[in-house]
């Protein structure tokens, strides 16, 4: 081969395989031209010289050519032997992978051509759901010398995993899980080798015991006879599949805006479903301990927790709120009805992005006659625990709770009770500081941070008690030993903090208007609440749970915002 010679300016030049390299098109650098031409060829390299020009002299004589050098000419013979090797692999694995594809596309257009076709000589199914264990409804086989039920399932994959001739699916339906088998024919169709995750299906087959040392969801497996995926239900996969939307290294913001994916993670269903077993058990203790359920408006013209937190609503020519709480209602509801509760919603125009706030949330209040302050305590204490016992009664959900969070022990009992100076006092003692990083002093509103770094020091769930008036609601009654304070309670819980707030409320009607006058609040619009200290007034106290917040603790959940099905906050109103 002839020796040629290429040139290489630093600065002029371009790696291109348009490039000529020689003098008038170089190329840039010397391990690019020895790729490019091999290195048995002359090279030349420009670069710039040095020092001033003379007066009208030609500027490219500050440039010369030169032999490129022989420790630059070996990095560059050894820059073109990796990038040739490289190039060869790359072209190797393309190969590979063309084969690949054009072998699966063989096996795909073989699998299109099964079609599968239930046996109708086999008995009828029975349609179940996944969880279903019902023994008069359903048995099991062995696969051996017993038959089990022929049964029925809808549900969508959950996991699956292949192998020869050989498929096994996890099937969710919201209900439980189901392990089944797909075999032969069932595992070699067009749809059985392009399934995707939450891909809806409908499945026919024998309910067997799983093998001995083997583990499935309730010890038993479906072994498919027949399985269909019916026109839509197939899900996205590649580049759309779920898991490439949603996973556990996805951005919490993300989540969020993905939260109808999200629900459909082990986590955030688990959740959902004690959330749906909590609110159901707060409904049983309620009936227990003789509380009648009302439903108060959700529309409102009044405020209960200070007008900076209303959401104001358009409500045809008049002023109108969303609802802060609805306990002035339910007080209204105690002469004639006894004690009351609600499970409603409650609005915070609160501008806040802690983990525990929510602008919507469920709100659990309870309002209860003729009681005195201990009576609230020890009603607050009871109902808590009791709707716990009626949680974990259900064995699947005090599974799902140990799974979301292991270290949970039902809370001893009596709680804890500290009083609002000692609280304090207690802060001072442990170089707590205040807000404005200073030791705590009576009247401060004790932050969320000190409250929490308290709770999770002390570790059990505590009553904090009788807090200064003028930090708190204008209808909470005075503590009669000591006017500074009112009979107010918050209970607070390790790794949440606060998750309900309550008092005794004043009862005289005097002492009422006396607390508008001193809040500015005009009374007018509050007649109807008024009244109630003016028709047989009594003894009366109340309280407001978040039920977004006792999930946070009984579930370890971070935020309250993964509580709830689509979390409200400020800055977020979506999906």
């Amino acid at each position: 081969m002839a020796e040629n010679t290429y040139y290489i300016d630093e600065d002029a030049g371009q790696d291109l395989t348009s490039q000529t390299g020689d003098e008038s098109l170089p190329y840039k650098t010397l391990g690019f031209a020895v790729l490019t031409q091999g290195e048995t060829h002359k090279f030349l390299t420009r670069k710039s010289v040095t020092g001033e020009l003379a007066e009208g002299a030609d500027p490219s004589s500050r440039l010369e050519w030169k032999p490129a050098a022989k420790a630059a000419m070996k990095k560059a013979v050894n820059y073109a032997k990796a990038q040739k090797k490289k190039a060869e692999k790359e072209q190797e694995q393309l190969a590979l992978r063309m084969k690949e594809e054009q072998d699966r596309k063989k096996v795909l257009d073989e699998a299109r051509k099964i079609v599968l076709e239930e046996d109708k000589s086999l008995p009828a199914p029975v349609k179940i759901k996944l969880d279903d264990t019902d023994p008069k409804k359903i048995q099991l086989g062995d696969g051996k010398e017993s038959k089990g039920t022929r049964v029925r399932v809808f549900g969508r994959v959950h996991r699956m995993r292949g192998q020869k001739e050989l498929m096994f699916i996890t099937l969710k339906d919201g209900y439980g899980f189901m392990q089944v088998v797909l075999q032969g024919q069932l595992a070699k169709t067009h749809d059985a080798l392009t399934l995707t995750r939450e891909t809806s299906m409908e499945i026919l087959g024998e309910l067997r015991e799983v093998p001995a040392g083997a583990h499935a969801p309730n010890n038993r497996e479906l072994h498919a006879d027949y399985y269909k995926i019916h026109p839509g239900w197939k899900a996205a996969g590649g580049d759309e599949a779920i898991t490439n939307k949603v996973s556990k290294d996805t951005e919490h913001a993300t989540l969020l805006d993905l939260r109808h994916l999200t629900l459909r993670g082990e986590t955030a269903s688990k959740v959902l479903i004690v959330r749906d077993a909590v609110e159901y058990a707060f409904n049983v203790v309620f009936k227990e301990l003789r509380l009648r359920k009302v439903s108060p408006p959700a529309l409102v013209q009044t405020m209960v927790e200070g007008g900076a937190t209303l959401f104001g609503v358009p409500y045809y020519n008049e002023e109108a709120f969303l609802t802060q709480s609805s306990q002035l209602y339910l007080e209204t509801c105690l002469p004639s009805m006894g004690d009351v509760y609600c499970i409603e919603k409650s609005f915070r125009a609160e501008k806040s992005l802690t983990r525990r706030h929510l602008a919507e949330y469920t709100h659990i209040e309870g309002e209860l006659d003729f009681i005195n302050f201990d009576d609230l305590l020890n009603h607050l204490e009871e109902l808590m625990c009791r709707v716990l016992e009626v949680t974990m009664s259900d064995p699947t959900i005090k599974q799902y709770i140990m799974d979301l969070n292991p270290e949970f022990k039902m809370p001893e009992r009596p709680f804890k009770r500290m009083k609002y100076t000692d609280a304090i006092a207690w802060l001072v003692e442990n170089n707590i500081p205040n807000e404005d990083g200073e030791p705590h002093k009576f009247g401060d509103d004790i932050a969320e941070a000190a409250e929490r770094r308290m709770t999770d020091i002390i570790n059990r769930p505590i009553f904090l008690t009788h807090f200064p008036a003028e930090i708190k609601a204008f209808y909470m009654l005075k503590d009669k030993e000591d006017p500074r304070v009112t009979e107010s309670v918050d209970c607070l819980m390790p790794g949440v903090g606060e998750i309900v707030g309550g008092s005794m409320r004043i009862d005289s009607h005097e002492e009422l208007m006396a607390a508008f006058a001193r809040e500015n609040i005009d009374p007018t619009s509050y007649y109807w609440y008024t009244d109630q200290r003016k028709y047989g007034s009594s003894p009366h106290g109340g309280y407001g749970l978040g039920l977004e917040r006792f999930l946070a603790w009984l579930c370890k959940q971070h935020t309250v915002r993964d509580c709830c099905l689509y979390p409200r906050y400020f800055g977020r109103c979506k999906p």
